[in-house]
């Protein structure tokens, strides 16, 4: 199937069955496309947390704007970036990449000097507003992976940061959570958006040609 074709399929669910699961095939497959995602010099500045546990999910619920969502979808999948960038965040990458590619530490110096002159100058919250944007990209992508494999699920934003950061302990990992995607099986009974027309602004009000 064409790309087109699996984003008109996909919407925003819902209501989940909390009896069903996603197998874990598909969510490893989600989280690679997220993982693949391009990023801002290569920085992969976020990380993705899967919450399937219950337990935590019935936590991270609280503040969220359609908590039962949260309780009752397969997964949770929580987009965290980066609190600041720091010498060793940006080290410790292209170190790996150097290293993955045979190549001597230190190939890319003039760079990596380059971006610390740039963001280490930066206050911690201009940062975190660079790194919270890459994770949108990944975001993207793993909502197209799901559509593709027929996987149901929503992205949110609908949730309070901090009782998420607290119940998965983010700052002890230097991360902020930035958004949600809810994935598992649509419960048709209650997931009242799914017979409704797909409904975007047309081609010619959303695109402005220059020729």
């Amino acid at each position: 199937m064409s790309l087109i074709t699996d984003l008109q399929w996909r919407h925003a669910v819902k209501a989940y069955d909390p009896t069903k699961k996603v197998s874990q095939e598909n969510i490893d497959k989600i989280i690679e496309a997220a993982r693949f995602a391009p990023t801002s010099s290569g920085l992969q500045p976020f990380k993705i947390l899967v919450v399937e546990n219950q337990e935590l999910k019935d936590k991270l619920a609280e503040g969220a704007l359609n908590p039962d969502c949260m309780r009752e979808c397969s997964h949770v999948l929580v987009f965290a970036a980066w609190d600041r960038y720091t010498a060793e965040r940006i080290d410790k990458v292209y170190d790996f990449t150097t290293d993955e590619r045979n190549l001597p530490r230190g190939r890319f110096g003039s760079y990596t000097d380059k971006l610390k002159s740039i963001y280490l100058n930066e206050a911690a919250e201009n940062n975190f507003a660079h790194t919270a944007r890459q994770t949108y990209i990944a975001l993207g992508l793993a909502l197209a992976q799901a559509a593709e494999l027929r996987v149901d699920s929503t992205p949110a934003e609908g949730f309070d940061n901090s009782v998420v950061d607290n119940v998965l302990q983010l700052s002890e990992q230097g991360l902020k959570s930035v958004s949600l995607m809810y994935v598992g099986v649509a419960d048709p009974s209650r997931d009242w958006i799914s017979t409704m027309k797909k409904v975007r602004v047309p081609k010619e009000e959303f695109v402005v040609e220059y020729k």
